[in-house]
């Protein structure tokens, strides 16, 4: 029920914005759009909560939400089958882009299930051979757009182009969604370990979402994400036990994956004890008693 109220929310917001970054405010500016949804008296709470959600990731773009591509599973066009079931078969995703050779030459996808469901006869076959279009984004997209355009097409995974023409990292339509919704989850997405850390967060998070689960805001400079963050204070590559002073506390790293961050522990800064002071004596106590004669 949540995810068809998001939906339809989606589709009248971005149908008020339109799909480009300023066309919709040819129409209506957002400040106009939230007094009318502050006017509206047929909408429920959560209806307006969804639209006011939809609203504030209005200014993202793709770039914030993708898996960059050091965390991408590639899969070369001219390798085969049975090798590539082997290569994904412990990897957290079902779609893989296939490259000609190199990571910036994108020349579609395949999913888990082109991989598996073959004919026995079709296993000594290459990757090249099952990949299907792949749609191609800008880093600078903003993502209601992107949802909008993926939706239309039924694109469930896009490449991010960077502003050279590289490959940046990979969007799917679910990340989208749940940028809307909240996190989605399904009988395969691991459980969190029981003996997490509170504190513990991906590095990966980027810097607003930070923010809302932190509850204080990171300053801003060339970096999109926590790891990125802990990176460019430390001037160099971090270790696992490097540590970022912050005013509300420490960013520890807690794991590396390779030559990035992977896990980061936030110890919040204990707050101060205030002295105890000992009680002044009582003035009896200061005056020596007089003995009577």
């Amino acid at each position: 029920m949540l995810v068809r109220g998001a939906d339809a929310a989606m589709r009248w917001v971005t149908q008020l914005l339109g799909e480009s970054a300023t066309a919709g405010r040819e129409r209506i500016s957002e400040a106009e759009l939230r007094d009318l949804v502050a006017a509206n008296t047929r909408l429920d709470p959560e209806g307006r909560r969804l639209i006011d959600e939809v609203l504030g990731i209005g200014a993202r773009h793709v770039r914030e939400l993708m898996v960059p591509r050091t965390e991408v599973v590639f899969l070369d066009r001219g390798m085969a089958i049975a090798e590539a079931v082997r290569v994904v078969r412990d990897a957290p995703h079902s779609r893989f882009p296939v490259v000609d050779g190199s990571r910036d030459d994108v020349i579609g996808f395949v999913h888990l299930r082109d991989l598996l469901i073959r004919p026995d006869e079709e296993w000594a076959g290459t990757v090249g051979a099952l990949a299907r279009e792949v749609k191609r984004l800008p880093t600078t997209m903003r993502v209601l757009p992107a949802l909008a355009q993926m939706r239309r097409e039924g694109s469930h995974l896009a490449v991010v182009i960077d502003e050279y023409g590289g490959t940046a990292g990979v969007l799917t339509l679910e990340d989208l969604l749940e940028e809307v919704v909240g996190e989605i989850h399904d009988e395969y997405d691991a459980v969190p370990a029981a003996g997490a850390a509170p504190g513990e967060v991906d590095a990966r998070l980027n810097l607003t979402d930070f923010a809302e689960s932190a509850g204080f805001a990171l300053p801003p400079g060339p970096y999109e994400t926590v790891g990125g963050f802990v990176m460019a204070e430390l001037g160099r590559l971090p270790e696992v036990g490097d540590a970022v002073d912050l005013v509300e506390g420490q960013l520890v790293v807690a794991a590396m994956d390779g030559r990035r961050v992977a896990r980061v522990l936030l110890v919040p800064t204990k707050p101060a004890v205030p002295a105890v002071r000992a009680a002044a004596p009582a003035a009896d106590e200061l005056v020596p008693a007089v003995s009577g004669s």
